[in-house]
């Protein structure tokens, strides 16, 4: 039948019979062997399914049931296996047991009523409808459960499972079972069916039970032996398969498993399975308010939970769900508790900080007190049910108060302990703070800027170092040492201030010389408050230098008072005070709104006008704004190009009212196209009535021609010269590309727009004939000038109140710091212009302003007032009236302190030596108007004098425009030190800040304009007189190239309506006349834009150039640091030329205006002023490398400039009777002869890489035959073959990273392809650059430089060049020979100006630092850096003179010397060391490096 059964193709079905220990509990004891257990385990593998309890005692009515069928078996049903060579196979599982009377406890009687041992080895089973058997729950409610039938009610059995209980049952006794084991097996052997013995319950076995049964099996014949256990699911599906390969003998013998390897086995699968199903829970269960049911549905297709609820079953499913929500509840609780464990200590700093109020207190009075508190509720909230973590409060996320109840668990009190611990440090750490803040108070070895180590062993103790870390009390000593250096440079900076009449006297510019510097050192330093920061020295020499600054150039910006400036001040009080003023006077605020707008009419043909329009652009802010003198101005541009007869190109149009014009021109046409131009728009003018348009400010500009060279014969200087004529024909200024440094590429500089643009500000007031009539008839009859000192404790507005609260107070016409006072003066009443001045305002701008009178105050408490006031005092001539004013605090009769009154002493001498007037204020006391009534005597003195002092005045206008007022331009008191617009050379120095001026512009009168202009000519009075000056007054400046007048011409008088009797008119006139043409000083004065040789200042006529590049040092980079000089102040000349410039023939003297008696000054009648000026004579003006006259003049021939040494006689030496501070002090300015020894720096920049070629001797990388370093032939041909054209070659820096990697491919491959590598040309270039930066020495040696630095202050510029060409041969052979490869490179990329924008100029800028390396550690080399950088930009301009033994060239306005060949020529040529014969080159735009004598 089996064998049929396989035949027809269909799973081969297999009957197995389990059979084992049966019987009433007398025979099998109280539990059975487990053949239920067995059979329930293999039908239904799953947990859920298995069931531990099978009774076999029932009921009749359970017996007779369609499940049992009143038979002694139970089919458990059919099962569909795989087995080993998984062929699946189907077992029908039928256990044979007895069962037994529930009443009777016998066995229930059934048809077959053989014992057990013979029924259970039926081989053939029949019951007809029988049920397949599940659980006991199942009889009784068969309808409940699956309704299968065993088939075709009948089955034959295939094999026997003889079950064997191996654990220790209750009431049975093993041997007796295997007894019946052993019967049982006979009757199964006479079948002659397989039969396999199970050891079943192995999981509770017995080793003897287990040892015995195998020896019962191996005393049969080929009777396997399973270990199981049907709890454990452990070799049940073993047994079964087992059996059905007895019954196939086709199949191979089955493997049998020991009990404990497939228990292992198991247990590692159900394992795995556990922690599958964990990782499911812990990702779908987030929260522990998560439920069972739900969350069973969302894991029901999972199968990670599939087989662990098959292996395990759900309850223990559910048992691991419900671990992991307690475990996620208790974390939350935890977290919610380190919440508010974080939070306790806050609530405890903010409710209980005092250590008082706790420090005593028991825990439950804490509590107490913490509930008392107002913020207690804030902080913690009391819970109805405790404890705190099993309430609802737990879940509530937002609400962070505290649970009272908290405060009793251990944590909590930890905290509360920790808590009075940290309190009571803090105490003790404040204590010590203290201690130790008071021991640094107290402590006198600690000083400013001493050093905490210094200070460190006498200041600490034991409990400074157990109480306090070393970061606090290292910041303690910080702000410690920062307060006394605050305190030290207030000090100091009031020492300063109190040795004003030294700073003045010294006369000081923007770079002090050493011995000026030594002076200053030697005066102050037996001071306290210098020596307090001696440990400070370059601090406190930085607030010398800082000072000095501000006396040379005094603003608002570089006052010591900063805030509190009086100027300021005065601005804000002049401001609220006529606010009203303004809003009622519509006309004034119209006039006002007018002066910030400029309308620029810019003339030029080809181009020019828009060239130039964009220039002026670029130099603006984003909306059209302007900088002038730190004031924002609208500025509108309007270049025209064509006929001004049409309305298109018409300077006036009814939106643009024109304030002046730029007229550009670069050739004889573009020069006659202005002369047209001007003449048609003045007839139209004419014709118009329009005197706006005829009276226009004009400024004609030579420009730089495209391409260079001559253009139809037309040389520079004739062009110089048609212009000079063509502007004296139109009576207008006349600039041209000599004048102050225009640079290739540019029109015209950003100094020379500036100057035009500030004088159409000066100049707008004559284009308005109305208001001039008025300011004339507002004129002042008396101007006096009342100066404050800044930081006094009387602070402006109470000085000011009784002036600007007298309703006779309005402000001045003119605007600025100024108000016009209506008082009785003598019989009459008088209009007193008050001028409201700092005293820093007042030194630099009384000489070119006229005052009637001073009225100076100072504080009596203050000596840095009273000394102020005594150096402003010791330049003020003795025919001017003062009224000195003290300013005392409380009673001025009885000052309370012993400063007051010694200061109030000291100023009633001065003014009475000075037959001045004194009166002493009290602060805040007194009237307004019993304040004013002080100044009437004073103001009737100054207008007794009036006339003098207007003489007095013109006087000295005259003779500084006629060349001989010598003392001018000498002091910082002279003009005003905001003259020099010259930036310093060196990059550290700071740039002068705009200057200002406090006073009142005054305009000049209109001059008549001749109504014919074709039959202008020009009126020299010889070749070389100008014969036009009186323009200039609008510009504030005048020419820069015109030759220098013979005989100055006398000042031109106006007729000027306004009032006859106003004797002041034609004073004023004068006085214009001559400050304008001395404004500027002549080309032969003293430019200190170059501070390192005097020598060259005198030679070389620079204007002021606007300084474009500025590097600093080669370790930047490339890095180019852009200064823009706005409008800078008008230069400084000091007058020091040259011998033959400074001697005056006598036909020039015989010019000169009558000599009248200068008044003499009040230092020269005042002992207690000028105590300083014995250092005046004795110290040159210039800086550390010039010589004074009087040193120059005791030199010996063959001492080589120097002295002998420290003993030498010396021209300026003090006599016997003279001051001995005044002696030793020029003694210690003498200079011995020895030269600064050149030494070697180091590399200023180091590959981060070992090379073999960077960073090495020149020497090393060159040969004989090759005498150019390959890497900079290479740089160098691709530079020129790909980027001569680049804008800002060599300014714009290069990609860092990119010069490194070219130099690192350099050093590895010598052959390296820069073309093929694709390198950046600004990063070749800096690759160039880097290599001389890392030579160990300078391209130029440093024993060269000095000998350099002596040719170039040769005067004569042909022996200048000279002595520089023989300084290059001694050069060492490579190092000669590169320097020329390198500059003719540099010629080349000069010539490409106009497009790379690089200028020889510019180029020598950019690499000087590289080529040279100067020391910057000495004063010589700081001070020496403007002569290096003229010396490379000489070698580039003159390389084909320097290198190729021609003669020097010629030094004309127009050629400054041979021009550089074309790109190309010079690239074939300069490799074999010729250059090609010269070419008219493009005028260089910068400056010649020398002119000719």
């Amino acid at each position: 039948m089996m064998m049929a059964r396989k035949q027809d193709g269909r799973p081969p079905t297999y009957t197995v019979s389990v059979v084992g220990l049966s019987g009433t509990e007398k025979e099998k004891g109280q539990c059975g062997v487990g053949k239920s257990c067995l059979c329930n385990r293999f039908v239904r593998p799953g947990a859920d399914d298995f069931h531990l309890e099978h009774t076999s005692v029932l009921s009749t009515s359970d017996f007779g049931g369609r499940v049992v069928n009143n038979d002694h078996f139970l089919y458990w049903g059919e099962v569909a296996r795989a087995l080993e060579e998984c062929v699946e196979c189907r077992i029908h599982v039928v256990e044979q047991t007895e069962f037994i009377d529930d009443q009777t406890f016998q066995p229930h009687r059934s048809t077959a009523l053989q014992p057990y041992v013979k029924r259970a080895a039926a081989t053939k089973l029949a019951s007809a409808e029988k049920l397949m058997y599940f659980c006991t729950d199942q009889l009784g409610l068969e309808q409940d459960f699956e309704q299968k039938q065993m088939p075709d009610g009948k089955l034959p059995v295939d094999g026997f499972l003889l079950c064997v209980d191996v654990s220790r049952g209750m009431n049975r006794n093993f041997d007796e079972q295997l007894k019946f084991v052993s019967n049982l097996y006979n009757q199964l052997a006479k079948t002659k069916k397989p039969a396999v013995v199970v050891l079943t319950k192995c999981d509770e076995g017995v080793e003897r039970y287990i040892r015995d049964a195998h020896a019962f099996a191996l005393g049969k014949k080929n009777l396997q032996v399973v270990e199981t256990s049907a709890r454990s699911n452990v070799n049940v599906e073993l047994a079964f398969g087992t059996l059905v390969q007895l019954v196939d003998k086709s199949r191979g013998k089955a493997k049998i498993v020991p009990y404990f390897e497939a228990l292992k086995q198991q247990s590692q699968q159900i394992a795995a399975a556990k922690d599958r199903y964990e990782w499911l829970v812990g990702r779908i269960v987030k929260s522990h308010h998560e439920l069972w049911p739900n969350v069973s549905r969302k894991m029901t297709a999972a199968p990670e939970y599939q087989d662990y609820v098959y292996l395990e079953g759900t309850q223990k499913a559910k048992k691991l769900f419900l671990q992991h929500v307690q475990r996620l509840k208790q974390e939350h609780i935890e977290r919610r508790r380190k919440v508010y464990l974080a939070l306790l200590p806050q609530a405890l700093d903010a409710l209980v900080p005092d250590l008082d109020e706790i420090d005593r207190l028991s825990r439950a009075k804490v509590e107490k007190l913490l509930e008392a508190k107002p913020d207690f509720l804030k902080w913690f909230v009391v819970l109805e049910e405790t404890p705190w973590d099993a309430t609802s409060h737990v879940d509530d996320v937002d609400n962070e108060r505290i649970p009272f109840d908290l405060l009793e668990t251990p944590a909590a009190e930890q905290l509360y302990e920790a808590h009075l611990e940290k309190l009571r440090n803090e105490r003790k750490r404040a204590e010590m703070r203290r201690a130790f803040r008071e021991n640094l108070e107290s402590s006198p070895f600690v000083t400013p800027g001493k050093p905490w180590e210094e200070a460190r062993s006498f200041i600490m103790n034991e409990d400074f170092y157990l109480w306090l870390d070393e970061s606090v009390y290292v910041d303690i000593y910080g702000r410690h040492q920062k307060q006394l250096i605050d305190r030290a440079k207030e000090d100091f900076q009031e020492l300063l201030l109190e040795y004003s009449e030294l700073f003045y006297e010294l006369e000081l510019d923007a770079k002090p010389s050493k011995e000026k510097m030594g002076v200053i050192q030697e005066v102050l330093g037996e001071e306290q408050r210098f020596k307090a920061l001696q440990k400070l020295q370059a601090e406190r020499d930085a607030l010398i230098l800082k000072h000095i600054h501000f006396v040379y150039h005094p603003t608002k910006e570089t006052c010591p008072s900063c805030a509190a400036c009086v100027d300021a001040r005065v601005e804000q009080l002049l401001s609220s005070r006529f606010l009203r003023h303004h809003r009622n006077n519509p006309s004034a605020a119209a006039t006002d709104a007018n002066v910030d707008r400029i309308n620029l009419v810019i003339l030029g043909k080809d181009g020019l006008a828009r060239e130039l329009a964009n220039e002026i652009r670029a130099l603006c802010t984003n909306d059209d704004k302007y900088v002038i003198e730190g004031k924002m101005y609208e500025l509108a541009l309007r270049p025209i190009e064509g006929n001004v007869r049409l309305p298109v190109n018409a300077f006036q149009t009814p939106t643009f009212q024109p304030h002046g014009c730029l007229c550009l021109y670069n050739s004889k046409e573009s020069l006659s196209y202005v002369v047209e131009s001007i003449e048609k728009s003045r007839e139209s003018a004419v014709g118009r009535r329009d005197g706006h348009s005829a009276q226009l400010p004009l400024t004609l500009v030579l420009v730089n021609k495209r391409g260079g060279g001559d253009a139809g014969g037309e040389t520079l200087q004739s062009l110089i010269q048609q212009g000079q004529q063509i502007a004296g024909k139109l009576q207008c200024v006349f600039l041209d590309p000599a004048s102050a440094g225009i640079g290739y590429g540019r029109n015209i500089n950003e100094k020379q727009i500036g100057q035009v643009l500030k004088g159409l500000l000066d100049a707008k007031r004559n284009l308005n004939p109305a208001a001039a009539s008025k300011e004339a008839s507002d004129g002042a009859d008396l101007r006096v000038a009342m100066c404050l000192m800044c930081g006094d404790a009387a602070s402006a507005d109470d000085v000011l109140a009784p002036i600007l609260q007298s309703q006779a107070c309005r402000p001045a016409p003119g605007g600025g710091a100024a108000v016009l006072l209506e008082t009785p003066v003598g019989s009459q009443r008088r209009k007193v212009e008050l001028s409201l001045l700092s005293y820093h305002a007042s030194f630099g701008s009384r000489k070119n302003r006229l005052v009637h009178g001073y009225v100076v105050f100072y504080a009596a408490k203050r000596r840095a007032s009273l000394a102020t006031l005594r150096a402003f005092l010791a330049d003020v001539q003795d025919i001017v009236p003062v009224q000195l004013v003290a300013l005392a605090e409380g009673s001025a009769d009885l000052p309370d302190d012993d400063v007051s009154r010694e200061q109030l002493a000291e100023g009633e001498e001065i003014a009475q030596e000075i037959e001045a007037r004194f009166a002493a204020w009290p602060c805040g006391a007194g009237g307004a108007q019993s304040k004013l009534e002080v100044f009437q005597a004073f103001f009737k003195d100054a207008l007794d004098k009036k006339n003098i002092v207007e003489a007095a005045h013109m006087y000295d206008n005259a003779a500084e425009a006629c060349g001989a007022g010598e003392d001018v331009f000498g002091s910082p008191r002279a003009g005003s030190p905001l003259c020099n617009s010259n930036p310093p050379d060196s990059e550290e120095d700071p740039e002068p800040l705009p200057g200002y001026s406090p006073f009142r512009e005054e305009p000049p009168a209109a001059a008549a304009l001749p109504k014919d202009l074709s039959k202008l000519s020009v009126e020299l009075e010889g070749s070389d007189g100008p014969s036009f000056l009186s323009a200039l007054g609008a510009y504030d400046g005048r020419p820069a190239k015109v030759p220098p007048p013979v005989k100055p011409k006398p000042p031109v008088h106006f007729d000027v309506k306004g009032d006859p009797g106003y004797p002041e008119q034609s004073h004023r006139d004068l006085r214009r006349r001559s400050a304008s043409s001395s404004a500027w000083p002549p080309p032969d004065c003293f430019d200190p834009s170059d501070y390192a040789e005097p020598a060259d200042a005198v030679a070389k006529p620079r204007g002021d150039e606007e300084n474009i590049y500025s590097v600093p040092h080669d370790s930047t980079q490339g890095k180019i640091i852009t200064v823009r000089n706005i409008n800078k102040a008008a230069s400084n000349g000091s007058g020091n030329g040259s011998d033959s410039e400074m001697d005056t023939s006598s036909l020039e003297r015989a010019r000169r205006p009558p000599a009248v008696a200068k008044p003499a000054l009040y230092r020269a009648r005042c002992a207690r002023l000028g105590r300083f000026a014995g250092c005046r004579p004795g110290l040159g003006a210039g800086s550390d490398d010039e010589v004074g006259p009087g040193r120059k003049k005791d030199e010996e021939p063959g001492g080589q400039g120097g002295y002998k040494g420290d003993n030498a006689a010396m021209a300026y030496e003090a006599g016997d009777g003279e001051d001995p501070r005044r002696r030793n002090i020029l003694r210690s300015l003498r200079r011995t002869t020895k030269k600064p020894k050149a030494k070697a720096r180091p590399s200023l920049s180091k590959a981060p890489w070992e090379s073999s070629y960077f960073g090495v001797p020149l020497a090393s990388v060159v040969t004989p035959e090759r005498p150019i370093p390959v890497f900079i032939e290479r740089c160098i041909q691709y530079i020129e073959a790909t980027g001569l054209s680049t804008e800002g070659i060599y300014r714009v820096s290069g990609n860092k990273s990119e010069m490194e990697s070219l130099q690192r491919q350099f050093d590895q491959d010598h052959g390296l392809d820069l073309a093929e590598k694709d390198f950046t040309v600004n990063a070749v270039a800096g690759a160039m650059k880097s290599f001389f930066s890392e030579l160990p020495e300078p391209l130029v040696p440093y024993s060269m430089q000095l000998e350099l630095v002596e040719a170039h202050k040769i005067n004569d510029r042909e022996q200048k060049l000279l002595a520089l060409r023989e300084v290059l041969r001694k050069f060492p052979r490579e190092n000669y020979e590169v320097f020329k490869y390198v500059i003719a490179h540099l010629n080349r990329v000069s010539q490409q100006h106009r497009v790379n924008l690089m200028t020889s100029e510019n180029l020598s800028i950019c690499f000087w630092p590289t080529l040279m390396r100067p020391d910057f550690s000495t004063m010589d080399a700081l001070t020496a850096t403007r002569t290096y950088q003229t010396i490379i930009e000489l070698f580039i301009h003159q390389c084909p003179f320097f290198f190729s033994l021609r003669p020097p060239p010629p030094d004309t306005p127009g050629s400054p010397g041979p021009a550089p060949a074309t790109a190309a020529t010079s690239a074939a040529t300069t490799a074999t060391g010729s250059f090609p014969p010269p070419l008219s080159p493009p005028r260089t735009p910068s400056p010649p490096p020398e002119p000719l004598e």
